[in-house]
């Protein structure tokens, strides 16, 4: 079925003329500034309040100052920006929703979990390939103190956690995605569909989410017409070391195998090996933050040529997973391929 500029296959859209990802920034806290990925952040706090009155406030900043850097390095101003699509983790998406205050821009408030900024990215692409739009900025944060907070316990209490737990990242990323020539583009996004295998443990949301990922994955796959070696990086967001191992069985069972070498995880990319983050990091501001920075900048300098970043969310509540209701997943998967001039 064709629509303009895209062509759709089942879940995936494929865009003849491709949106282009003008610029993206990321922004990071203390703990994100010393991992392996430190110097690929546009701005890092030294502490995680930076002298706001609450955790929320601080989360509402780093959203906002991502956004406003992704708009400065676009060069344009909050007024070139047709729609602004965000989510977070917080109830409401209450940082979202104050950043759209402060940017004053038509908006969408979405919220996937940790998959909301490639949500963004597919409904932003699409206003574009419509034309609907001709710029729009999609962002999406967390921050460790709001959300264990929200969904656990306050990281004061200093509670235990299980090895298969993962740390909030406390990040924000933001992208300007417009219908102008550029580096690189969005060739094709996938839609993921909500899975659920019955997992009920809120700690290990790696492994409520990684039948999610091999479904987009399979279907984007399959869809487009393409074999997982047609990107030089497959990168999932976030299952942690947990998700991930059992995202490659899951796979491997559909007869797709992924290179380890062009396979990563952001929840592990992160932080490294931090022993302290268990098995690695989650939150809306992982992927975003790793995708807007670190692979924004290896995709503009030439060390990747075809990305696909399939996000992954844990749709669960603080109400169900106290009525022990299982976790649903949802994984969404973006294409960005370099574009030689």
């Amino acid at each position: 079925m064709m629509s303009g500029n895209i062509g759709r296959q089942g879940q995936s859209w494929i865009f003849s003329v491709p949106p282009t990802l003008i610029a993206a920034a990321a922004i990071g806290g203390p703990k994100e500034g010393k991992g392996p990925l430190g110097a690929d952040f546009d701005y890092l706090f030294a502490d995680n309040r930076d002298g706001q009155e609450s955790f929320e406030q601080m989360e509402q900043k780093m959203l906002q100052i991502a956004c406003e850097m992704a708009i400065a390095k676009a060069g344009c101003v909050v007024n070139d920006i047709d729609f602004f699509l965000c989510g977070d983790l917080l109830n409401q998406i209450t940082s979202s929703g104050f950043t759209a205050r402060a940017l004053s821009r038509p908006y969408f408030g979405l919220f996937a979990a940790c998959a909301t900024s490639m949500e963004g990215v597919i409904l932003g692409s699409l206003l574009i390939a419509s034309g609907a739009a001709n710029k729009i900025i999609c962002a999406a944060g967390s921050h460790t103190c709001t959300a264990e907070r929200q969904f656990r316990y306050p990281n004061e209490y200093g509670c235990q956690k299980p090895p298969q737990s993962q740390y909030t990242t406390t990040a924000a990323g933001a992208a300007v995605i417009g219908s102008e020539e550029g580096t690189i583009k969005i060739t094709a996004v996938t839609t993921g569909r909500v899975v659920d295998l019955g997992v009920t443990d809120s700690f290990n949301m790696g492994g409520a989410m990684a039948p999610a990922f091999a479904d987009t994955i399979t279907a984007h796959l399959l869809q487009r017409g393409v074999s997982a070696d047609y990107y030089d990086l497959i990168l999932s967001g976030d299952l942690g070391r947990v998700g991930r191992d059992i995202a490659l069985d899951l796979l491997y069972r559909r007869g797709i195998v992924l290179n380890e070498h062009r396979y990563v995880d952001c929840g592990c990319l992160i932080y490294g090996d931090d022993k302290s983050v268990f098995a690695g990091g989650s939150g809306c501001g992982c992927v975003a933050s790793v995708s807007f920075g670190h692979i924004y900048r290896r995709l503009m300098t030439g060390e990747l040529n075809r990305v696909l970043i399939a996000a992954t969310g844990a749709l669960l509540s603080p109400t169900s997973s106290q009525q022990k209701q299982s976790i649903p997943g949802i994984s969404h998967a973006v294409a960005l391929e370099r574009i030689k001039q």
